[in-house]
């Protein structure tokens, strides 16, 4: 495959997935029992795998065969440097700002990343180098 080209079936998983997190904080801001957090437990759980197994996918096919390695290596530096500091953070987020606001900042960011990513399923192809 050239680069430059994404698959379709990698877009739709990553669209999946974000639907799926979409759903996590709408679980999150409906309610607080422990029904309530295994759900979006489950839900955040399968909707960032499929996300990160289709972003990881997208970002490999971007780039020339002899490039994916580094690329690979610097995306999951990054995500995975991105989870620590989350992790790390999280409690003083939560302190600070409740689970509400926590919740609701998910959908502005599922938003921008959905619009960007029908964006690309829909912008011309680049004709192979």
């Amino acid at each position: 495959m050239q680069p430059g080209k994404v698959k379709l079936p990698d877009l739709l998983m990553f669209l999946f997935g974000l639907a799926l997190i979409a759903a996590t904080a709408v679980v999150g801001i409906s309610g607080l029992s422990v029904a309530h957090f295994w759900t979006a437990l489950v839900l955040l759980g399968v909707g960032w795998n499929l996300s990160f197994i289709g972003a990881t996918t997208m970002v490999t096919q971007c780039h020339r065969p002899h490039e994916r390695n580094k690329v690979q290596a610097f995306n999951d530096f990054l995500i995975f440097g991105s989870m620590a500091l989350s992790s790390f953070s999280s409690g003083q987020l939560l302190d600070k700002f409740g689970w509400g606001t926590i919740n609701a900042v998910i959908f502005p960011t599922i938003f921008v990343t959905g619009a960007l990513l029908i964006w690309l399923a829909m912008r011309p192809r680049a004709a192979a180098v």
